[in-house]
């Protein structure tokens, strides 16, 4: 095996650009909704000014310098290159961090906690940050066979982590990144001292038929999520190919697909155009379409399906929770114990949603140094 870790920098070519404002200039767009509102899906008017913006005004070499700013490696693992950011504390005793991001999350999500991480005003709260693209992801490589679910990138990232040098470290993740982040720490406790979540995916105890108004709103979220918001999700893990040929092909489709989630799943009034920035928004998609995941990255959902326990592993080591309210699910913490053994740490917040970083990072980061301090 070639344990080489080679650094890496972003670099798409200008013709790549170009391409992307010539689709954008030649999008055959459809006819509005015929109701007001996100309840069709992404807004035609809002839709077209976000792309006017990505192909008029945005500034990719710009933005990719803010991403280069990062010392950034790749490595082969398992047949696949691994991508990964790997900034170094300036302290000494830092403590290795492995953040994993979700879907349609890449690692633009986490730049702006990288640095209140890894140079914080008290160096006993320091951390050495990695955050690796997920298979199929962003710069990582793209599976060419079945295989590579939250298992397996958890194992391929604690080979990254000692690739690295960090026998020990902690995890952090939302969305599938808290899937690979429990697997982490299931699949390898002598080496991960602690999980911290920033989404929980459970279920209620069976044989329930009365719940507390805690419980009930748990439920009520699931429910509407899986009546009127899980159809990505359902084609993602059935027919992702079908899906990636539009995404691939089409930057607005491939834009409306991601926005549309960024919309459902913040907690930014209904604008997150507005709350979180254009430029923000556009650089997650951007890393989308110029990597060409739409499909690969898709595929993760495909796996998970197959593989279901892989969502759910009973994580005995030390573990926290982020729940911030407008997350996908929320459920109340006796369930989450079920399934984090040795759940030490549990915070609700009273704004925020999905994305964690993006949204609230500040109270993101203070959890997680909350959460990690007796555990150095």
């Amino acid at each position: 095996m070639d344990d080489v870790v080679r650094p890496f920098t972003v670099d798409v070519p200008a013709d790549a650009v170009e391409d992307l404002r010539r689709r954008l200039r030649s999008t055959r767009w459809p006819d509005p909704p015929t109701a007001e509102g996100w309840t069709q899906g992404v807004p035609l008017d809002v839709l077209q000014e976000v792309c006017r913006y990505w192909g008029q005004e945005y500034d990719w070499p710009a933005r990719q310098a803010r991403i280069n700013a990062f010392p950034q490696v790749v490595t082969e693992i398992d047949g696949l290159p691994v991508h990964a950011l790997h900034v170094r504390s300036p302290h000494p005793d830092a403590l290795p961090l492995v953040l994993t991001h979700g879907w349609p999350g890449s690692v633009v999500e986490f730049l702006e906690v990288i640095g209140p991480l890894t140079d914080p005003e008290d160096p006993r709260d320091a951390f050495t940050v990695v955050v690796p693209s997920l298979p199929g992801y962003g710069w990582s490589g793209k599976p060419a066979a079945p295989g590579w679910g939250p298992a397996r990138t958890a194992d391929a990232w604690a080979e990254l982590m000692r690739r690295l040098g960090h026998e020990r470290f902690g995890a952090q993740g939302g969305d599938i990144g808290s899937f690979v982040s429990a697997n982490l720490g299931a699949r390898h406790p002598d080496r991960v001292v602690g999980v911290h979540l920033n989404m929980v995916v459970t279920v209620p105890p069976e044989g329930r038929s009365e719940f507390d108004e805690r419980e009930q709103r748990a439920l009520d979220r699931m429910r509407a999520f899986r009546d009127d918001g899980s159809a990505y999700s359902h084609q993602h893990r059935t027919r992702p190919q079908t899906l990636g040929y539009g995404l691939t092909d089409s930057p607005a489709g491939q834009c409306a697909w991601i926005l549309e989630k960024f919309h459902a799943w913040t907690d930014t009034g209904g604008d997150p155009v507005g709350v979180l920035g254009v430029d923000r928004l556009l650089d997650d998609v951007s890393v989308y379409w110029f990597t060409g995941t739409a499909t690969s990255s898709a595929r993760m959902y495909w796996e998970m399906a197959r593989a279901p326990g892989e969502r759910t592993p009973r994580v005995d080591v030390p573990s926290g929770v982020s729940m911030f309210p407008g997350e996908i699910f929320v459920p109340p913490r006796a369930w989450a114990e079920r399934q984090l053994t040795d759940l030490r740490a549990w915070r609700e917040h009273d704004s925020g949603g999905h994305f964690a970083a993006m949204e609230r990072p500040a109270e993101l980061v203070a959890d997680v140094r909350e959460f990690f301090r007796p555990l150095r």
